[in-house]
């Protein structure tokens, strides 16, 4: 069964814990191993949390000064770009990797009064190029920053890997367009091919309408005379009877 946790007194203020004068719930081991034996926290009581009232309130103003002051600070590093200068080989992998203590450091050189514990780095850098950290103060509080990793001297060989990676993703992308293209043609082949086949299709049978209508006018003229000549020839077989 987990141990519940216990309540102490903060007599300093604690990062991510609370200020002095806070009585905070922290696990028992957390307690016993490193608040109690570093005189950080005591167990709370009404005359203790009264002595430490004064401290508290003027430690909260502390903080809320200190927040704004952070506010400001990630407005100005909202898309900032620092530039590191390093030692590497002629295929541009570093001599020595860059960390989170080298962007702190560069950092302050430009002027950004950062925390060290702010620099979020998420792997090391061992190879120039573009980068990205995190600046975190609390979870409201952040921001990224970009980070450009440059060599000291001009790298030929390393150049021109860059170059022949580009010209090889251009082609790529030229015959991914060619082949688009292609594709959209063959469509549009199709479909006026069919369009032909239907249009003909419809000539010709105008065409045959065309051609039987006259016939069906000339079958049924012919009949009429037929019918004609039959009546006269009765009439005239009948009075050469009489």
């Amino acid at each position: 069964m987990a141990k519940r946790n216990v309540e102490l007194l903060l007599n300093i203020s604690v990062e991510n814990l609370g200020l002095v004068g806070d009585v905070v719930k922290v696990k028992p081991g957390h307690a016993r191993n490193y608040l109690l034996p570093h005189g950080l926290a005591e167990y709370p009581t009404a005359e203790k949390i009264e002595a430490l009232k004064d401290a508290r309130a003027a430690a909260a103003a502390a903080m809320q000064k200190r927040q704004e002051g952070r506010a400001k600070l990630i407005e100005r590093l909202t898309d900032v770009t620092i530039k590191l200068i390093r030692s590497v080989n002629d295929q541009g992998a570093l001599y020595g990797a860059v960390t989170h203590r080298d962007i702190f450091d560069q950092l302050v050189l430009d002027g950004f009064a950062v925390e060290m514990q702010a620099v979020r780095l998420a792997n090391t850098v061992r190879r120039i190029g573009s980068y990205t950290c995190a600046i975190v103060f609390d979870r409201e509080l952040r921001t990224e920053i970009n980070i450009e990793v440059l060599p000291d001297r001009t790298l030929e060989l390393f150049q021109q890997s860059v170059d022949a990676e580009r010209a090889a993703q251009s082609e790529d992308v030229v015959e991914e367009m060619e082949e688009a293209t292609d594709e959209t043609q063959g469509d549009d082949d199709s479909k006026g091919k069919k369009g032909k086949k239907d249009k003909k299709g419809k000539k010709s049978a105008d065409k045959s309408d065309d051609e039987a209508a006259p016939k069906a006018e000339k079958a049924e003229k012919s009949d009429k005379p037929e019918k004609s000549g039959k009546s006269e020839k009765g009439k005239k077989s009948k009075k050469d009877k009489d």
